[in-house]
C-alpha cells in the first residue's frame, strides 16, 4: 500500500483502488501508475517526478501543495481537478507535463505559467486557463468546448486540428500561435465580423 511520508523509487502501481484516501509528504520518483482509480484522493505536499499514469481515474484529487515534474497522463481521467492548487515554485516556467487522450473537464490551470504543457486529443470542456501563461505550449487534436481564456498568454501556442475554442483575440496574446484554417474563423467571433460564403 502507499504510506504518507514514504519515498518510492521505480515502482508500478497497478489497479490500485484509493479512492477519497487521503496522503502527505509523499515523493514518488520515476513511477507508474496502471488503473488506479485515485478520485477524490488528498496528496498534500506530496512529489511526482518523471511519473507516469494510464488509464487511471484522477477526477476531483486535490494535489494541494504537491510538485508535479516531468508527469505523463495517458488515456486518464481527470475531471474537476484544480491545478492551481498544486506548487508551481515561479522560478521554474516549464514543469514538462503531458496529457495524450485523457479527459480533464471542469478542471483549472487558473493563473498559472506551464510553458510548453502539451495537450494531445484530449477533452476539455470548461476548463479555466484565464490569466495564465502557456506559451510554446503543444494542445493539438483537442476539443475545447466552452473553455474560458482571458488575459491568457498563448504566444506560439500550436492549436492544430483542435476544435470549438472561443478565444477573443483582444484580450489574449496570440502572437505566432497556430490554428487549423477552418477553425480559426472562430477567433473573427469576438471581433464581431460576419462571414458570408
Amino acid at each position: 500500500m502507499i504510506e504518507s511520508g514514504e519515498s518510492y523509487y521505480d515502482e508500478l502501481f497497478a489497479k490500485k483502488d484509493l479512492q477519497g484516501e487521503s496522503f502527505t509528504g509523499i515523493e514518488f520518483e520515476e513511477c507508474r501508475f496502471e488503473e488506479c482509480d485515485f478520485s477524490d484522493a488528498i496528496f498534500k505536499n506530496c512529489k511526482f517526478i518523471n511519473c507516469e499514469f494510464a488509464r487511471c481515474n484522477l477526477s476531483l484529487m486535490n494535489l494541494s501543495g504537491s510538485r508535479l515534474f516531468t508527469v505523463q497522463f495517458e488515456e486518464c481521467k481527470l475531471v474537476g481537478v484544480d491545478w492551481s492548487k498544486a506548487d508551481w515554485p515561479s522560478y521554474h516556467v516549464d514543469f514538462e507535463l503531458r496529457f495524450k487522450q485523457c479527459i480533464l473537464n471542469d478542471a483549472s490551470f487558473f493563473g498559472l505559467t506551464l510553458h510548453e504543457l502539451k495537450l494531445e486529443e484530449c477533452k476539455l470542456h470548461e476548463v479555466d486557463f484565464r490569466e495564465g501563461d502557456f506559451q510554446q505550449s503543444s494542445m493539438t487534436y483537442c476539443d475545447f468546448t466552452h473553455a474560458q481564456f482571458m488575459r491568457t498568454n498563448l504566444q506560439e501556442v500550436d492549436f492544430t486540428e483542435s476544435t470549438d475554442y472561443a478565444i477573443n483575440v483582444l484580450e489574449n496574446q496570440l502572437k505566432g500561435a497556430k490554428f487549423s484554417r477552418y477553425e480559426a474563423l472562430n477567433l473573427l467571433e469576438s471581433l464581431g465580423i460576419e462571414l458570408v460564403d
